[in-house]
């Protein structure tokens, strides 16, 4: 599965997984068009996003090649590619245009919080849509891998500020997959849920489709997933890597 996370927005689980108070605004860019015609300043709220259900106002830049560590979350947090599986390894993903990111040279590297706990959301659904504002985490890192059938798979780990914010996230996270069925752009099968981690299957309409481990911990919920070729028989696989993910959440 790729996490997309990430899987999940569902680009992935790992990728998309509280109201705001009104924004002060800042001026930005003021224009004119053909040197005539004065065009209202674009405007960006000068305030911390507080909702992971909202998207961002501007998507993640992609500059300059992100860091590998994302505050306080390092390699050291992610599963070793063993703990997934017999022949899992490490990837350096090398990013690009399409990718939306510039490559790092390692396997790790911090994403924008609000980015991707947005798009670790699933999207495109048929079923009733859940509303209702997420929490946004502090930090968030990703680690690629590839699995013993060279398929792309991805973790995301998303640490907030306390447990609590972490536990609405991941409550919110799991209604939204249980409530996106199938028949959109997006299918959702459930495999199996317990109190603190769960396993589901992504479809995407005409492409691949990812096995999707979701686990919470304290202050930390991580999002694996791996593209399969036969996804709805890797649920006792799933279960197998729940406490490699537990084991760096902290």
């Amino acid at each position: 599965m790729s996490v997309v996370l990430v899987g999940c927005s569902s680009n992935s689980a790992a990728e998309q997984p509280a109201s705001s108070p009104a924004p002060s605004h800042s001026p930005i860019i003021p224009t004119t068009v053909s040197g005539t015609v004065p065009v209202p300043p674009t405007t960006l709220p000068t305030s911390n996003p507080t909702d992971a259900a909202v998207p961002p106002v501007l998507p993640e830049q992609a500059t300059a090649p992100p860091p590998a560590n994302a505050g306080p979350l390092t390699a050291g947090n992610l599963p070793a590619p063993d703990k997934l599986g017999p022949g899992w390894k490490t990837y350096a993903d090398p990013g690009g245009a399409e990718a939306g990111f510039i490559g790092n040279n390692t396997w790790t590297r911090r994403r924008d919080p609000h980015q991707a706990s947005y798009e670790a959301l699933p999207s495109g659904c048929a079923g009733q849509p859940v509303n209702g504002s997420l929490p946004v985490p502090a930090y968030a890192l990703t680690g690629s891998y590839r699995t013993a059938e060279a398929l792309p798979a991805t973790a995301l780990l998303l640490r907030f500020s306390n447990s609590d914010r972490a536990a609405a996230y991941y409550a919110g996270y799991q209604a939204r997959m249980k409530a996106c069925g199938s028949g959109g752009d997006l299918s959702v099968k459930q495999l199996w849920a317990e109190t603190a981690a769960a396993t589901a299957v992504r479809t995407y309409a005409g492409a691949e489709s990812y096995v999707d481990v979701s686990v919470v911990k304290g202050a930390t919920v991580a999002l694996l997933a791996t593209t399969s070729s036969k996804p709805e028989q890797q649920a006792d696989w799933a279960r197998t890597v729940v406490p490699a993910l537990e084991a760096g959440m902290g």
